[in-house]
């Protein structure tokens, strides 16, 4: 008796498993990928003389934190717990200097750009300088690699005589390692207004093969790594021949100019570690100041 059913079973689980397959003519659709974003803000205040945390705010995967520095301003650090940026990441970050206040921000290490399947990284940096501040804006640098994309943007809004010092550094790939990148999706695009009037506007693209686009000798002069450090100040336009006489210490190329109260710095460089040595002495002369111990880590 059972071997007469048995069959039957068989051959009707067989007939239940095909009916209950997906049709090749109704696809399905492919699961969507998990997305990293977050929003991380910070302000600063005075009191009694001092500049000290006025607020904090963090979301998702960014985060903030404020270590015992060594100097007497303090030093607020951004963190991407995600561990890169691919695409469809967004990530926001914006910080506020209120008058008279003295602050630096930096980051815990370098950001890294993944390869990315659909889409590209989104990444939004928005300072606000009160009159009278001086903010210091020095991320470390920034690893793109092969298949990666990112847009970023980069917004200050300075109010009458408030002072910032910003840096972004851009490095293709890992030369120990042997990496090349050759196909890329890269903006960055800086917007600096001072009362409310724009007064100097940046954009960098590296759309296709990066590496043969910084090898001309216009571009790049087969540079794979270059960093653009800027000032803002009434002080700035005066200090462009102490840049330049720290600059003929640097290993790599760099130039600097200066005009309607800022100073503009640009390297460019073959090695990653090279360019970071350069980017560590200049700043630290520069600036009379160790930089924060993040950079030594």
């Amino acid at each position: 008796m059972l071997l007469s059913v048995a069959p039957k079973l068989i051959e009707k689980s067989e007939e239940s498993a095909r009916a209950q397959a997906p049709s090749s003519a109704c696809p399905v659709a492919p699961a969507r990928l998990q997305r990293a974003l977050g929003t991380a803000r910070v302000s600063f205040k005075l009191r009694d003389g001092d500049t000290v945390l006025d607020g904090l705010g963090q979301s998702g995967c960014t985060k903030i934190r404020l270590p015992r520095s060594r100097d007497e301003n303090p030093v607020a650090v951004l963190l991407n717990t995600a561990g890169g940026i691919t695409g469809g990441d967004r990530l926001d970050y914006s910080a506020r200097w209120a008058s008279g206040t003295r602050a630096t921000v930096t980051s815990q290490t370098a950001e890294r750009i993944y390869r990315r399947f659909e889409g590209v990284g989104e990444v939004s940096n928005t300072l606000h300088v009160r009159d009278g501040a001086s903010a210091e804006w020095l991320p470390q640098e920034t690893i793109v690699f092969d298949r990666s994309g990112l847009n970023r943007t980069f917004t200050a809004h300075l109010e009458g005589s408030a002072r910032l010092l910003a840096l972004e550094t851009v490095v293709l790939g890992r030369k120990a390692m042997g990496e090349t990148v050759t196909t890329l999706s890269f903006r960055d695009r800086w917007r600096v207004y001072r009362d409310g009037r724009l007064c100097f506007a940046d954009d960098t693209r590296l759309i296709g093969d990066a590496e043969d686009i910084l090898s001309g000798p216009a571009t790049g002069n087969g540079a794979t790594c270059f960093a653009m450090l800027a000032e803002f100040g009434p002080q700035a336009m005066e200090r462009l021949e102490t840049a330049r006489e720290i600059l003929a210490d640097c290993t790599n190329e760099a130039g600097a100019s200066a005009w309607n109260g800022m100073l503009l710095i640009r390297f460019i460089a073959s090695d990653s570690q090279r360019l970071r040595g350069d980017l560590i002495h200049f700043l630290e002369r520069y600036r009379a100041a160790p930089l924060p111990r993040v950079w030594h880590c």
